[in-house]
């Protein structure tokens, strides 16, 4: 998973959308509509 999380965000960052991905600690990952800053 961590793999296929850590593509999806290089395919997304040239977008500047690869903060749409977040690690939620203990739970997994999460998708979110608009970017956290960070």
């Amino acid at each position: 998973v961590d793999v296929h999380i850590k593509r999806l965000r290089a395919a997304l960052s040239p977008a500047d959308c690869d903060r749409l991905i977040e690690t939620v600690r203990g739970s997994g990952y999460r998708i979110t509509k608009t970017p956290t800053l960070t």
